[in-house]
C-alpha cells in the first residue's frame, strides 16, 4: 500500500505570493495514499530538508512528492534527502508550482487551483513510480580538450597539474590561437606574446600533455567516463621528429604570394611555413594546395635542402583512435563576413580595415613592422575612425543579434595606443553604447576619453566612400541630433565575433547542444554554466558564447576542475532513467534506432522464452550507458515495445488522468 508524503515550500515570497499552501494542502490530503502533507517557507533549506527526513523515517513513506520549484533546480536535492532517509530517490516527484505557476499567475486562487492540479498529477504518477538503481561504470583517466587557444591551453595545463592524461587536439599548424595574433591586452596593456608563450611552452614540454596541432576529431563513441574519439592527423609532409625548425626548407621555397592565414592576408607566406615566430610546435607544414612538387611534381627543393631530411611528399593522414574519460570544448571565434555591409566600403577600401586587421598593422612582427600606416599609400594616417557594433546587436539580420562583448574595450585599447604612440593623430570613436563591465574596464575607457583626449561620438555611420586621398564618412550624433560629414584617413570596423565553422560539426559529433546563434549550449546557465547538457562534455572559452580572455581562462579553469572532479572518481553511476524495450513486443523494426541522438540502440539477436518454446528474434538491444532518457525511441515505436523508466507511459496517462 502506497504512503506518499506532500510538502509545499513557499520559496519565501516566489510561490506564497501568487499560491495558497493552505489550499493545496487541503486539495491533497483526501488522496488515497497521502498520509503526510505538510508545508514550509523554505523546504531546501536545512530545516525544510530535516522535516522531509525525518517524515519518511516517523511514517515509512513510500513516495515523496515536493511542491517547489523546477526540477531542474532542486530534484538532485530532494533525491540525496530521500536516499538518506532510507528511501529509493526514483520515488521522489516534483510538482513545479513555482515556473509552471506562481511566476505566470496573477490571481491567487487560479494559481492555487493550478498548483493544486500539478500536485494531484505528481502524486498519481509516483504512486506507479518504482524503484530504480544506477549501474556502475569505469572512469577512464584521461582528457581530451578540442582547441589549442589560451581557454584548451590553459584548460589542458590545469588538467596536467591535477596528474592526468591530457589530449590537446588543434585544427591549425600551432597552438596559441587568437590571443596569438593580438599585440597588447586591456586593460594592463601587456604583451599579449609575453603572456602566452610561456603557457604554450609549459604546454608543449609538460610531460602529460599530449598536443596534436594540425588535426581534426573525425568521430566520437561512448559516454561519460568511456568516450572513444577518433582524431585525423593531418599529413605535414614534414617529419616531426626529425624537424630542427632551422628554417632552410622555407627560405629556399620557390612559392611567395600564399596568403597568411595568421596575418589575415595582409602579407604572402610561403607554400611550406610556419603560421608565426613562437608557433609550437616549431615545424613547418606544406601547404599542398599551393605546392609546386604537389601540383606538377617538379620541385623538391625544400627536401633538397632540408639536412635531417625531414620533408616527407609521401606521408598521408593518420587516424589515432584514444579512450577519454572526458571531453572540453574550447574552439573559440571567428569574426564574420562583411559582404553584407557594403556601406562601409570594406571590399573597396584598402583603408577601411577590421580591428583585428589593426592588430596585425600594429604588431612589430607584422606586415608593416609595426608603423601604423595606410595600406592603400604607405603613408601615416593623420586621423583615425572606429565603428562599433559592425554585425553585433544587429536586428536586420545581415549580422548577428547578440553583443559581440570584447568589441568596446579593444577599440578602447586601440585609441590609447594610438594617442599614447602617435598623439597627434585624430582618433573618433562612433559607438551604439559603451559596455566596460570588467575590473579596471570603465577606468580604462574614461582614460582614453579624458586623458589621451579620444572622442567618443554616440551614433552611427551610414557612408563610408573612398575618395583616393581619404575617406569621407556621413554619419550622425544622436546626443547633438546633428548630420555629421567627416573626412578622416582609416576606419577600424569593430566586426561581431561568432563561433568558428568547426563548431556546429564537432556539437553533431559530440551530441552536444547549440543555439540559434551555433555557440554551445551550457547545461544550466547559472548553476552549471560550464558544463554541456551532455553528460562528461564541458565548455570553455568564446565558442560557448562571446567573452574576453581573462573570462575565458576562468571559464576554461572551471571546465578543468569539473575534468578532475570527474576524473578523479572510481566509478561512474549511471542515470537510471533510461529506456527499456519489451523484446516479446519488439517487431525488429529498427525506427527507433536512427532517432537516437547518442547512438544507444542496436539490433541484433535474442533468445524469446514465448509459451514454453524459444526462439531467436532480431530484437532492439539498448546501451543503458549511451541512452539519456530523451524518449525519442518511445515516440516512434509502432508495437509500443518501447517504454521509458520513470517516465513509462501508464505514469504519464496517470498524470494526465489526474489532470482531467
Amino acid at each position: 500500500m502506497e504512503r506518499i508524503g506532500f510538502f509545499v515550500c513557499h520559496c519565501g515570497s516566489n510561490i506564497k505570493a501568487t499560491v495558497d499552501p493552505d489550499v493545496v494542502l487541503d486539495g491533497v490530503r483526501g488522496i488515497a495514499g497521502v498520509v503526510v502533507a505538510e508545508q514550509y517557507p523554505y523546504m531546501c533549506a536545512k530545516t525544510g530538508q530535516n522535516m522531509i527526513a525525518d517524515a519518511i523515517r516517523d511514517n515509512q513513506l513510500t513516495g515523496l512528492v515536493v511542491a517547489a520549484c523546477s526540477p531542474r533546480m532542486h530534484e538532485a536535492t530532494f533525491r540525496k534527502v530521500a536516499e538518506a532517509a532510507g528511501l529509493n530517490p526514483y520515488m521522489v516527484e516534483i510538482a513545479n508550482i513555482r515556473e509552471h505557476v506562481s511566476w505566470i499567475h496573477k490571481d491567487k486562487e487560479e494559481g492555487s487551483q493550478k498548483a493544486v492540479a500539478l500536485a494531484k498529477a505528481a502524486i498519481a504518477k509516483v504512486k506507479l513510480n518504482a524503484p530504480l538503481f544506477p549501474e556502475e561504470n569505469s572512469v577512464v583517466k584521461r582528457a581530451l580538450v578540442i582547441g589549442g587557444g589560451i581557454a584548451g591551453i590553459q584548460a589542458a595545463l590545469d588538467i596536467a597539474e591535477a596528474g592526468f592524461e591530457v589530449d590537446l587536439v588543434e585544427a591549425t599548424p600551432s597552438i596559441g590561437g587568437k590571443m596569438a595574433q593580438l599585440d597588447k591586452t586591456f586593460p594592463t596593456l601587456d604583451c599579449s606574446a609575453c603572456i602566452l608563450t610561456p603557457k604554450m611552452v609549459d604546454a608543449a614540454s609538460h610531460d602529460k600533455i599530449n598536443i596534436m596541432t594540425y588535426a581534426e576529431v573525425e568521430k566520437v563513441e561512448g559516454f561519460v567516463g568511456n568516450f572513444t574519439v577518433t582524431v585525423r592527423k593531418k599529413a605535414r609532409s614534414v617529419c616531426m621528429e626529425k624537424c630542427t625548425g632551422c628554417g632552410d626548407c622555407w627560405n629556399k621555397c620557390p612559392v611567395k604570394n600564399v596568403p597568411l592565414e595568421f596575418d589575415l592576408g595582409l602579407q604572402n607566406r610561403k607554400a611550406i611555413y610556419i603560421p608565426f615566430a613562437q608557433a609550437l610546435p616549431l615545424v613547418p607544414v606544406i601547404d599542398r594546395e599551393h605546392c609546386i612538387m604537389f601540383k606538377s611534381g617538379k620541385c623538391g627543393l625544400c627536401k633538397t635542402v632540408c639536412q635531417p631530411g625531414a620533408i616527407q611528399f609521401d606521408e598521408v593522414d593518420e587516424l589515432v583512435e584514444q579512450k577519454y574519460g572526458a571531453v572540453i570544448t574550447a574552439t573559440g571565434f571567428e569574426t564574420i563576413n562583411l559582404d553584407k555591409f557594403g556601406e562601409f566600403a570594406y571590399n573597396d577600401s584598402k583603408d577601411v580595415i577590421t580591428s583585428f586587421e589593426f592588430e596585425r598593422i600594429t604588431h612589430g612582427a607584422g606586415p608593416t613592422g609595426g608603423e601604423l600606416v595606410r595600406l592603400s599609400d604607405g603613408r601615416k594616417p593623420k586621423s583615425i575612425t572606429f565603428i562599433q557594433c559592425v554585425g553585433s546587436r544587429d536586428v536586420t539580420g545581415r549580422g548577428k543579434p547578440y553583443c559581440s562583448k570584447i568589441c568596446c574595450m579593444y577599440t578602447a585599447k586601440h585609441a590609447v595606443l594610438i594617442k599614447d604612440k602617435y598623439p597627434d593623430i585624430d582618433v573618433n570613436v562612433f559607438y551604439i553604447d559603451m559596455r566596460t563591465p570588467g575590473k579596471a574596464y570603465d577606468e580604462f575607457y574614461r582614460r582614453g576619453a579624458e586623458e589621451y583626449g579620444v572622442k567618443y561620438i554616440k551614433g552611427q555611420v551610414g557612408k563610408v566612400v573612398d575618395k583616393g586621398t581619404h575617406l569621407e564618412l556621413s554619419a550622425v550624433d544622436m546626443l547633438d541630433n546633428v548630420q555629421l560629414d567627416l573626412k578622416t584617413d582609416m576606419v577600424v570596423l569593430a566586426t561581431a565575433i561568432q563561433p568558428t565553422a568547426s563548431a556546429k560539426p564537432l556539437a553533431s559529433k559530440l551530441s552536444a547542444s547549440i543555439d540559434t546563434n551555433n555557440f554551445m549550449t551550457e547545461a544550466h546557465v547559472k548553476l552549471r554554466p560550464v558544463e554541456s547538457p551532455t553528460a562528461g562534455v564541458y565548455l570553455a572559452g568564446a565558442g560557448q558564447g562571446p567573452k574576453d580572455i581573462p573570462e575565458t581562462v576562468g571559464q576554461a579553469g572551471a571546465a578543468a576542475a569539473k575534468v578532475i572532479g570527474l576524473l578523479s572518481k572510481k566509478v561512474l553511476l549511471s542515470n537510471p532513467c533510461t529506456a527499456a524495450v519489451d523484446p516479446k513486443a519488439c517487431n525488429g523494426c529498427s525506427l527507433c534506432s536512427p532517432v537516437c541522438p547518442y547512438g544507444a540502440i542496436s539490433y541484433g539477436p535474442m533468445e524469446i522464452n514465448d509459451h514454453g518454446f524459444k526462439t531467436l528474434e532480431r530484437v532492439s538491444h539498448v546501451n543503458l550507458a549511451l541512452c539519456q532518457g530523451c524518449g525519442a525511441c518511445v515516440v516512434v515505436c509502432p508495437s509500443g515495445a518501447m517504454d521509458l523508466q520513470g517516465f513509462s507511459n501508464k505514469q504519464l496517462l496517470a498524470e494526465v488522468d489526474a489532470l482531467c
